[in-house]
């Protein structure tokens, strides 16, 4: 998996300026990881967007303009304004290659399912993403669940997977993806039930009798 590189710069703490970091048009942040003191950032908004809108995970390389350090970190949560949508908080979670950390990988189903094409049922994904725990060098971009299988009524579970040098921190019985049939909806008008139009005309030549 290769690096984002992400710029950031120095500010200062408090949320009068959190509040004049937004106002410049930058995104306030923190960098922490264990051990180390945490590092408050501004970060551009265009820059985070290829990390925040993406279905792929990314491991970032953070760089800090003042002290022209590096940290190699995820991102780990985002707040958006909740009129707007607009990013008004990351926060970075530094990982170190010989330590396992926790991380969120997005899903990608693969195939067609035999339900859908052959029965046609309809396939639904209940699970966009899994927790799993792993060094960065094991960590996936997404993780590709194959319901080609998949025949009305049957699921794929997170116990039906495994990947070398990952565990999943959600619970093995947990569906990802699923093949259902397909409702009839039971407002269909059939033969011997006459239509609303029919009826109104019915009423009216009875009126009329």
């Amino acid at each position: 998996m290769s690096d984002f590189v992400l710029t950031a710069t120095l500010r200062p703490t408090g949320k009068q300026a959190a509040k004049q970091v937004r106002r410049r048009g930058l995104v306030p942040g923190i960098f922490y990881t264990p051990g180390a003191e945490p590092i408050p950032i501004a970060v551009k908004p265009l820059a985070l967007r290829p990390l925040v809108y993406t279905r792929e995970t990314h491991l970032v390389q953070l760089r800090i303009e003042e002290t022209q350090a590096s940290y190699e970190c995820i991102l780990k949560d985002v707040a958006f304004d909740p009129v707007t949508d607009a990013i008004t908080h990351v926060d970075f979670y530094g990982i170190s290659a010989d330590r396992a950390s926790e991380f969120e990988v997005p899903v990608q189903l693969v195939g067609t399912p035999v339900g859908v094409h052959e029965q046609g049922g309809l396939l639904e994904q209940l699970v966009h993403k899994l927790t799993v725990v792993c060094k960065p060098a094991d960590l996936p971009e997404h993780i590709e669940v194959d319901v080609s299988g998949l025949r009305i009524g049957q699921s794929v579970h997170v116990g039906d997977l495994s990947l070398p040098g990952i565990t999943f921190r959600m619970a093995p019985d947990v569906a990802i993806a699923a093949v259902i049939a397909k409702r009839i909806s039971e407002e269909t008008p059939t033969e011997a039930s006459p239509t609303e139009p029919e009826l109104v005309a019915q009423k009216g030549k009875k009126t009329e009798e």
